[in-house]
This record gives structure tokens, sequence and C-alpha cells, in this order.
């Protein structure tokens, strides 16, 4: 295991809020087989191998020390907890041991929904006239002549719950549950996105009765907005305690960082292989808007490069005028008919970005040289990043213009 590593193990007994949950092993003898992976709006991963058997697997409570969705892992590197996950599975093959883990955040997945939130909902008022004209004359039983019956009230969109406020009420719903709470705490502040239409038209709706899944919830809340999130794992305070946090940004996390330096033949030391935009690629994309059926909103932009006609498809029920949806349009499409995307690099610790230095989310300029191309300067978005043992870090990206906010 490199100087000044350590993998931490943690008991994950989803207690509540309040109660620490014991520290099993301060030096798990882990080798990596995947590097610790985190995620953009993902969980991450990680996997290693234990090997030979080692006599502390064995944990104080009588329980295995890595124990499928009964262990926390944190990876620390010089003090900072540069990871940490759920030991998901575990494999054993004679004297060897293989441990699989993913962050926090892929515990929702397969956790059934078992409330009920709406918001947007269309509310009927109760007609205070209805049953008082019996005889279908349009006057109120016992007062012809002197008193119509008046319209009925007309119905009318109820209260709207914030984008990150159903967020969170989904997280608290699922840690809200015995041996459920992971002890995560989430961003508190507001999107400024209602959920549901004002009007009741289309109200949004989370309910027990359709079965939905905990995380595919949150994976639509997230993308449907669209807002990034991140899941990260600190110190608290100056005892052993190690809190546990989701940031939320909206439209997005990171920022354009012109203070960093990604260069072929500096910090770069390689490149995944450069490629075109193949199944993302499109020449022409159609944006549909608010309204439904025949109504609804529709514009379509192209790009004539002589190549064969490619369509994408984009809905975003929050527009409504036609420069809106032109200008959506426009947005996906230089995203789409972009013409080289580096998929990763790898970078060494270097003056020109040091260890930790970005976040998820930023854009960074990669400046490399690509044969059958040439210097090229593309600006990326950072989506994910992985260290290895050996110091070096892997930065998955995507080009920065195919975003939109």
């Amino acid at each position: 295991m490199p100087e000044g590593w350590r993998y931490i193990a943690q008991r994950a007994a989803g207690r509540w809020a309040g109660t620490a949950e014991p520290i099993l092993d301060w030096e798990v003898p882990l080798s990596l087989s995947s590097n610790p992976q985190r995620e953009l709006s993902g969980p991450g991963a990680l996997a290693g191998t234990i090997e030979p058997e080692y006599a502390r697997m064995i944990g104080s409570d009588g329980q295995p020390i890595l124990q499928d969705w009964g262990t926390k892992l944190y990876l620390e590197i010089e003090g900072v907890i540069r990871w940490g996950g759920l030991v998901t599975k575990t494999a054993f093959d004679g004297a060897k041991c293989t441990v699989n883990c993913e962050g926090f955040t892929a515990y929702p997945q397969g956790i059934p929904f078992e409330g009920y939130l709406i918001s947007g909902a269309l509310i009927t008022p109760k007609d205070p006239y209805a049953g008082k004209d019996k005889n279908h004359d349009g006057w109120v039983d016992g007062k012809k002549g002197k008193q119509r019956v008046p319209d009925p009230p007309k119905p009318y969109g109820g209260p709207r719950i914030d984008t990150y406020d159903a967020f969170r009420s989904i997280w608290s719903h699922i840690q809200s549950r015995p041996n459920g709470n992971l002890g995560l705490t989430i961003d508190s502040h507001d999107s400024g996105e209602l959920l549901g239409a004002k009007d009741g038209s289309d109200p949004w709706e989370l309910a027990w009765w359709n079965n939905p899944d905990c995380g595919q919830a949150l994976d639509s809340l997230a993308r449907d907005m669209p807002f990034d999130w991140v899941e990260s794992h600190s110190w608290s305070g100056g005892g052993n305690t190690i809190s546990h946090r989701i940031t939320l940004g909206k439209p997005r996390l990171g920022r354009k960082r012109t203070d960093l330096r990604f260069a072929d033949g500096e910090n770069i030391l390689a490149i995944a292989k450069p490629e075109g935009m193949g199944d993302d690629f499109a020449n022409e994309v159609v944006v549909l808007g608010t309204g439904e059926g025949k109504k609804m909103k529709r514009a379509q932009v192209y790009r004539s490069d002589n190549r064969l006609r490619r369509v994408a498809t984009v809905t975003d029920k929050t527009l409504s005028s036609d420069s809106a949806l032109r200008k959506r349009g426009e947005q996906e499409l230089a995203g789409r008919t972009a013409a080289l995307q580096i998929p990763a690099i790898q970078i060494v610790d270097h003056p020109n970005a040091r260890l930790g230095s970005w976040s998820l989310g930023d854009d960074i300029l990669v400046q490399v040289h690509v044969p059958w191309v040439g210097d090229v300067q593309v600006w990326h978005r950072i989506v994910a990043d992985e260290i290895s043992a050996d110091g070096l870090v892997v930065l998955t990206l995507k080009r920065s213009d195919s975003f939109h906010y």
C-alpha cells in the first residue's frame, strides 16, 4: 500500500441520527483491482482484494468486518478522505477475498418509496350550490326568479414543491426507515424550480401504489430539471467522526478553471483514444416544449454538413416561445456536431494542477497532440476522477459544449 494511504472500515448499521457507528479497522489490507472513482451525479466505485486471510476479518461485534451492505469503507490519503462508500459484494476464492464497493448514493437503487408526494395537484373546489337546482331550471330551489345558480368554482393548481425539497424528501424517507440511515446530509438551499404545472394541468406525483424506486426517482429529478450533485466524505471535528454530504448545484456544479493547466508533455501522461461523437452525433435537432398533443410547442434546427441526416429529440417543458425553443436546439446541435472529444486523460501531481485542486464538474482546457489531427485545445468537463496506487489520476471527460444550462 502506498505511503500515506489507508483503508478504514466502519460498521454500516443504518442507525438513527446521533448514534456513532464503530470503526472496525483502521488499516484494512486492501490491494486495488479497480481504482477508487468519484462521479458527477453518480455514486462512484472501488474494487480490491485481500490475500491471504487475516485475523482481523471478524469485528468486535462478532460480524465480518467486510460484509455486504454492512460495512462502510473509506480511502484516506495523507489525512484526507478521498473516497467513501459501501461494501456491496464480497467473493471468496481460497485465501483470496474480492471486495466490491459503491458510493453511498448507490443505496437508494431498489429501495421502494412507501410514501406519497404530489406537487401542483389539480384541485377542484366543492360547489356550494351542488344539488340545489333539482329541476335544472337554472334557479336555486325555492328562489326562482330571485337567485340564479352561479357557475361552479374553477379548478386550480395546488401547492408546488421545490425540486430540491422533493430530492431531500425522498432521501429523508430512505433514511427514516429502520436500518436505513446512512448519516447523509443534503444541502438545505432551494433550487427555485417548482415541480408540476402551475395550473394543475400536469402534476408531479410519487405514490407508493405505483411501486416507485427511490433511486430511479432521484435520478429522474436530477436529469429532468436538470441539476448536479456530488457525494463527499470528510473528517468532522477533532474526533473519529466522519461526515457524509450530498452537494447540490443548479444548473451545474463546478466552474471554468483558467487557473489550472492540463498539457501534453507537462502533466498529461496519456490520453484515451480521441473519438468523434458516434451515436451522439446529430446534425438536426427537434425541440418539444410546453403543451400537449397537437398544441405542443415545437422547433426544428439543422446544420447542412454534407453528411447523412441524424436527428436528436429534446423535450423541455419549460420552453414556450419560438426563440427559446430554437436557442435550446442550437445549443444541443453545437454539442452534437463537435469534431473531437478526449474521453479521458491520465495526469500526474504537478504544479500545473495539484492533486485535489479540481472539483467534479469543472471545465478544463485540454491541450494535446492528436495523430491525424495535430495540436488541439478543447474545453472539457470533468465528470469523474480516479486515483491509482502509484499516485496517477485519470480524469474522465466530456466536451463542455455538450452540456446545456
